[in-house]
């Protein structure tokens, strides 16, 4: 399934599970449609292209939140794990009945446990999948060793982020919330207090010097900038001719490219 077809069939779900809306914004502003849906599918095109021609990779998505990358690749046969500590996982056996009717979802098991708590058994992962996730890890040096316990010799983790050197993102977030970048939660589910980034998103440079530090090497030719134009920008033309121009202007290293996009794809592998 492509994610383009993908894409449709979840909206139509959103119709159906309307507690899901306030999350995806599918169906709010018409005028920030295309926006929204060219952010969506250029990030699971991301993650097929990694993955394009391995079936028998063993999965873990860690952070799957609603499932919906998961649910992506059990509809193209990959079978995979996931773990969240969202109250999202409430709703993903309400999601495997829809998307059942188009694909096999057995092929998606998910459970609430937080990482530190329940790490997967060493050389136990080929791919780890980390989106809109990683982040979050606190103590992000602890996270990335058991990251690097899980994985098999060659293993990569497939991360999906903010740009933490967007300007706009950055005064957004140091409004929200000043330099309080690790906070502690009370998670009901777990009975516990759990230390967790608070939107504590990095650039490139700072993600490449902790895998460094950790083990792993991040691929340069991996790496990928999307999400630069805004909502206004689509008044005026296709989504396809903006997705064409961000990808002229991420070729090559420059100012637009380091501070101007807002998302932010890379591989790193396990050494």
């Amino acid at each position: 399934m492509q994610p383009e077809q993908f894409f449709e069939l979840m909206v139509k779900e959103l119709e159906v599970h309307t507690e899901m809306q306030p999350y995806y914004k599918f169906l709010g502003k018409k005028s920030s449609w295309h926006f929204r849906r060219n952010y969506f599918l250029q990030r699971l095109k991301y993650i097929q292209q990694c993955i394009a021609g391995r079936k028998d990779l063993s999965i873990w998505d860690c952070g799957s939140g609603y499932g919906t990358t998961c649910l992506f690749l059990a509809m193209n046969g990959f079978k995979t794990h996931g773990t969240t500590l969202e109250f999202y996982y409430d709703m993903v056996q309400k999601r495997k009945e829809y998307w059942s009717k188009f694909g096999d979802t057995s092929l998606f098991t998910c459970t609430y446990e937080n990482l530190f708590d329940s790490p997967p058994p060493a050389n136990s992962c080929d791919l780890i999948i980390v989106q809109d996730t990683l982040h979050h890890l606190e103590p992000i040096n602890d996270a990335l060793q058991i990251f690097k316990s899980s994985l098999r010799p060659g293993g990569r983790v497939l991360s999906i982020e903010e740009n933490g050197n967007n300007i706009i993102q950055r005064a957004k977030l140091y409004k929200y919330r000043g330099n309080k970048r690790i906070i502690t939660i009370w998670d009901e589910k777990l009975k516990k207090d759990i230390l967790i980034g608070n939107e504590n998103i990095r650039s490139l440079a700072d993600w490449d010097t902790l895998f460094e530090k950790n083990g792993f090497r991040v691929s340069p030719e991996s790496v990928q900038y999307i999400r630069y134009f805004l909502p206004v920008h689509y008044r005026f033309s296709s989504a396809e001719k903006l997705m064409e121009k961000e990808k002229q202007i991420q070729t090559g290293p420059g100012l637009r490219r380091e501070y101007f996009f807002f998302g932010l794809n890379f591989i790193a592998e396990k050494k």
